[in-house]
């Protein structure tokens, strides 16, 4: 009986971590959706440091319920009781990954300022996107293991829809999380290709002669 008991103890563990995992990754694509535009813009439009801060702040938490949403919605709840459940369960995951994130993002040098064909803006995202990760997933466990946080939807998920609630995206978080990876991949290879473009016309126009 010591023995099972021991058993049930470390699959509850096991299962714990894994759903801690899994309600990370669900909340990081949408932190991470809403990162990547707000920056995108602040950069695209000019803005300050701090604006740029606020603008991917602010769309982080649009992004992270609105994708926590949908599951709850296919499940058949309405939209205010949906967002009520969601507001409880990923509130202070989201925070928790936007403050390091953005911690992250300031400490590194250049990294604020650098353009969207900069190397260093696109690897200082993904650095700052797996450090809040790592802050967050301790998070997301302990709320599981008290019955909060993402154990609040996990009944949700994977619920099949009825009538107009198949309309509703279902969005799998591996396929999220393969797009953001791939997306992010592809703005520092073209940042990269970019840059080595660049040198070599540097170098020739160094070496020019002067004409009169």
């Amino acid at each position: 009986m010591e023995h099972s008991g021991h058993e049930h103890d470390h699959h509850s563990t096991g299962s714990t971590n894994a759903m801690a995992v899994s309600a990370t990754l669900h909340c990081l694509t949408g932190c991470a959706i809403g990162e990547i535009v707000g920056l995108i813009a602040g950069t695209a439009l000019g803005l300050g440091n701090a604006s740029t801060v606020v603008v991917s702040f602010a769309l982080a938490f649009v992004f992270g319920y609105s994708l926590s949403t949908l599951p709850v919605l296919r499940a058949g709840l309405a939209v205010g009781a949906a967002l009520s459940v969601v507001l409880a369960a990923d509130t202070l995951s989201i925070l928790t990954m936007e403050v390091v994130d953005n911690l992250v993002v300031v400490a590194v040098p250049g990294a604020m300022d650098a353009g969207l064909v900069n190397p260093t803006f696109w690897w200082s995202m993904m650095l700052s996107l797996t450090v809040a990760f790592f802050a967050a997933w301790p998070v997301n466990r302990w709320l599981l293991a008290r019955g909060k946080g993402h154990a609040l939807t996990h009944g949700y998920m994977g619920a099949t829809p009825t009538g107009s609630r198949r309309l509703v995206p279902d969005l799998a978080t591996p396929t999220l999380v393969a797009a953001i990876v791939a997306f992010m991949l592809g703005g520092l290879l073209v940042s990269i290709a970019d840059d080595l473009g660049a040198a070599p016309t540097q170098g020739h126009a160094a070496h020019a002669p002067l004409r009169p």
